[in-house]
């Protein structure tokens, strides 16, 4: 084969290797919304048109119109947050790069004219990387595997955004029901404060008995001014959660209360079930143990070796004479390695591997107890919130009807019927607690399933039962 057609032929060959390495966002998102369908609901999406804008716009309307449940306000979040566009954005933005380490790099033209006397030489040189070329199989690989980790961290980042604002909505629903309830109390309480007051002047009530009605309207004042803050601060949290301007915020309404508990928990067996090796965090890690043993023979061959072949024409014209001649030939530049034979890099190269070879194992190993601890969360939360519910409450209950009639039948003081009361409200309040709790650990164990832990969310404490005894005394 002629030398040119040989050339030509390797040029074509590597701008369609390069070619390859294209990226497709869509494809990519499409990606998120098959692995994380549970968190996604296949409605994951980039916006880049105007049309696409208005249909978002469109739909959060639609989703505003009514109280906002948990998995409407998954789907209003992947339709009117700027924060999740933002995240795909950048994953785009990953990927084109990941892909960009799979070119060859351009060739580069120099020109030079050189007048000596009465003659004028013309230089053309056409060169590129003689190494880019060779390495671009190794190279287009090492661009796949970023690029793999590059969706892998999209879907990491979507399932992270989606988890946090589920339990974000779980805390705006109790908070809010919290709130109601602390407005019953503070009602009720007022109610017996005025009529303690009146008993008074009555002569019915002493001084003292009268303080302690008063005491409780009091507490129940403050607990009402912290409860309103909390439901506030709560709400604001899901309304950046969900990217809401002004205007949609105002429109905002949530359920009253948050959802009944499940009738059956999930099993161990459903938690154990799920693949470990197929967990994101686990596939991640195991993408970057195998780009460092790929990268390390090439980062120390281009480091060390560096070689340029470029095909030269050079023209030279004597006007003396009127005569012109040209030549041509190709040269290669070649760095030598005399002084740095690669050995700090080498060894940094080894370090990177056998780290990366750790946090594989580090992070298979912490996988299997994750998924233990996060189910023995949840499960312990359905338990509790189920006792409360079941037990606790009915009890309460059942004591606070008993106590009206005693003291109806004057067996019983008004100061007994008050503790009694703070403790039916301590009670009731560590119910919603215990709901709460339950949501979130729910929330949490459905990511880490997927292989994207949460960070030790802040809920509001649990009360127990005893708090308002403690409280009376």
């Amino acid at each position: 084969m002629p030398i040119p057609s040989l050339r030509i032929t390797a040029l074509a060959a590597a701008a369609l290797l390069a070619g390859c390495a294209t990226v497709d966002i869509d494809q990519a998102v499409g990606q998120t919304n098959e692995t994380a369908a549970g968190f996604t609901q296949g409605r994951l999406e980039l916006s880049r048109t105007a049309q696409q804008q208005e249909r978002r716009e469109r739909l959060a309307q639609q989703l505003l119109a009514e109280p906002l449940g948990q998995a409407e306000a998954v789907q209003l979040a992947l339709a009117n947050s700027p924060a999740l566009q933002a995240l795909v954005a950048q994953g785009w933005s990953d990927l084109a790069t990941a892909a960009q380490g799979g070119r060859i790099a351009n060739p580069v033209f120099s020109f030079e004219r050189v007048r000596s006397g009465s003659e004028l030489e013309i230089g053309r040189l056409l060169s590129f990387g003689l190494l880019d070329l060779l390495t671009l199989p190794q190279r287009a690989s090492l661009a796949r595997n970023q690029s793999a980790q590059a969706q892998l961290q999209l879907t990491r980042d979507v399932v992270d955004q989606v988890s946090q604002m589920r339990q974000a909505w779980v805390r705006a629903v109790a908070a809010q029901q919290q709130l109601d309830y602390a407005g019953q109390v503070n009602r009720s309480a007022q109610a017996s404060a005025e009529l303690a007051r009146r008993m008074q002047a009555a002569g019915n009530f002493s001084k003292l008995q009268r303080a302690r009605q008063q005491a409780f309207h009091a507490d129940a004042t403050a607990q009402l001014a912290t409860a309103q803050h909390a439901a506030t601060a709560a709400r604001e949290e899901l309304v950046r959660r969900l990217g809401l301007s002004d205007a949609q915020a105002a429109q905002l309404r949530l359920p009253d209360r948050l959802p009944e508990l499940p009738a059956q928990p999930r099993t161990p067996a459903e938690v154990s079930a799920a693949a470990v090796d197929q967990r994101l965090d686990v596939r991640m890690a195991r993408l970057q143990l195998d780009a460092a043993g790929r990268s390390q023979g090439l980062d120390l061959l281009t480091a060390l070796v560096d070689t340029e072949v470029g095909i030269r024409r050079d023209t030279q014209f004597d006007n003396a004479d009127g005569s012109r001649r040209t030549a041509r030939g190709w040269e290669a530049d070649i760095r030598l390695p005399l002084f740095d034979w690669g050995g700090a890099r080498r060894a940094a190269m080894d370090a990177q591997s056998l780290a990366a070879a750790h946090r594989h194992d580090d992070t298979v190993r912490a996988a299997s107890s994750q998924l233990r601890e996060g189910y023995s969360a949840y499960r312990t939360a359905w338990d509790r919130a189920r006792h409360y519910r079941d037990e606790i409450v009915p009890l309460r209950k059942t004591i606070s009807e008993e106590n009206v009639l005693r003291y109806n039948g004057m067996l019983i003081g008004v100061f007994e019927l008050l503790a009694d009361h703070r403790e039916q409200v301590g009670a009731v309040v560590a119910a919603i607690d215990a709901q709460q709790a339950f949501w979130l650990a729910d929330a949490a164990l459905s990511a880490s399933l997927i292989g994207q832990p949460l960070a030790a969310a802040p809920a509001t404490p649990l009360r127990s039962a005893a708090t308002g005894e403690a409280a009376a005394h």
